[in-house]
């Protein structure tokens, strides 16, 4: 049986895609979760708590589908192309998360996060791009100017490949192409 704190964030998570932060009451999230106002207070005292530990949550799943092992790879790119291509394919599989994640980083929510909480959930790829630039493979750039353009390339290609509905051999030639661009656009 799936308990109330979680069909609460995932009525959260299907309310907010749907209507935006703003336009999401509490009451009709604890409504859509089948659960009294005050149980869903009883979990997160505020719509501000609920809203990051859904982004927490879904960014853990995100990370956890990234994991790799740096041995079963020869070089730094093929390291970078694992991360692209499994961070790419659950945006793809999971569309609703992914979109919840696009609007959480576009809003005033994302503030509510420590900078260090944020790095933390991006440690691996930050060290990647770092690696990349000491080793003079990718453009001496801010990590963060460097993550903010992988991200955006990633959330559109989700967006792109979500909209046209492709065939599976299609989406994979898509993917790796874009790989192959987002590559270009970093690399030396």
């Amino acid at each position: 049986m799936i308990d109330k704190q979680t069909e609460i964030l995932r009525a959260a998570l299907k309310l907010f895609v749907e209507n935006g932060f703003h336009g999401t009451p509490t009451s009709l999230i604890a409504k859509e979760a089948g659960v009294a106002n005050g149980t869903l207070f009883h979990y997160f005292s505020t719509k501000e708590e609920l809203i990051v530990s859904l982004y927490v949550a879904i960014k853990k799943n995100l990370s956890a589908c990234m994991v790799l092992e740096e041995d079963s790879f020869s070089s730094l790119k093929e390291q970078m192309k694992y991360i692209y291509v499994s961070a790419l394919k659950w945006g793809i599989d999971n569309t609703t998360e992914f979109r919840f994640i696009q609007q959480f980083i576009s809003s005033p929510y994302l503030l509510k996060l420590a900078p260090e909480e944020i790095q933390q959930k991006n440690t691996r790829i930050l060290q990647l791009f770092q690696q990349g630039i000491d080793e003079k493979i990718i453009k001496k750039l801010p990590i963060d100017l460097i993550n903010t353009l992988v991200n955006s390339h990633l959330f559109g290609v989700s967006q792109y490949v979500n909209q046209c509905q492709l065939a599976a051999s299609e989406r994979d030639n898509i993917i790796s192409y874009s790989f192959e661009l987002m590559w270009e656009m970093i690399a030396l």
